[in-house]
């Protein structure tokens, strides 16, 4: 049968009716919240992403179709679109058969010993093809058990089925930042305020290192260049009100 004359009822359609999407297990507490949205809402506000691309946190990875998702705390798909039709199973998760590919990047943010983020869940990003592998200890977790060489943040590519490790030196602090070329984005450490809480965390970068701003921060830098202006203007004995 040729492609053309391909129908709908021609294609195998995997049975997703046994699979849970969505379980409404919380997230572990607010710090982790506010760290996953920081990895999330610059990218869409600062469309520094061509678009489409999808960027989420806590949302399954299915595949393959007999095994159990990987949720990652946070992953950015490029040139892939949510679908709009979320009444319907098959969109309200990453299934890798819908999608057609797995995500560029995940991230795993560590604030318990629990998920085995450096062994199994490694091994598995690897098995199902994800380009970069990132991981970030921001309470240094994993710091007793030896397996961060001292880095609070470690990064690996995906080359010929294996993660080679993009941080070879330890990333202990700010305005130290780790490029992933295929995605044009960078990753580093900020430490500041983000809405009302100060910390260190983890954050998306152009390749100068410098920070893909939220939302709050561009509109907050576009009122303080508009109160310079103002200022020159006044200066020049003119009513910026009335320019």
């Amino acid at each position: 049968m040729s492609q053309e004359t391909l129908t709908s009822a021609d294609l195998v359609i995997p049975d997703i009716s046994h699979i849970v999407t969505e379980d409404d297990t919380p997230v572990d507490n607010f710090q982790s919240e506010k760290q996953q949205r920081l990895l999330v809402e610059p990218l869409y506000s600062s469309q520094i992403v061509p678009a489409p691309f999808i960027a989420a946190t806590n949302v399954g990875l299915f595949y393959p179709l007999k095994q159990p998702p990987i949720v990652p705390d946070a992953f950015l798909s490029l040139r892939v679109q949510v679908p709009s039709d979320w009444s319907q199973k098959q969109n309200r998760s990453y299934f890798g058969w819908e999608f057609g590919k797995m995500p560029e990047v995940c991230i795993e943010v560590i604030f318990n010993r629990e998920g085995d983020e450096l062994n199994r869940k490694k091994q598995l990003y690897a098995q199902i093809g994800v380009a970069y592998y990132v991981v970030f200890d921001p309470l240094r977790q994993l710091q007793e058990l030896h397996q961060m060489n001292g880095s609070l943040l470690r990064v690996w590519t995906l080359t010929g089925g294996q993660y080679v490790e993009l941080t070879t030196e330890r990333i202990l602090n700010v305005a130290q930042s780790v490029w992933l070329e295929t995605v044009g984005l960078g990753l580093t450490l900020w430490e500041g305020e983000f809405e009302g809480v100060e910390g260190l965390w983890l954050r998306w970068c152009q390749q100068d290192g410098r920070l893909i701003p939220t939302g709050k921060e561009r509109a907050d830098q576009e009122q303080r260049r508009a109160e310079k202006l103002a200022e020159r203007l006044r200066a020049m004995d003119v009513d910026p009100d009335e320019v």
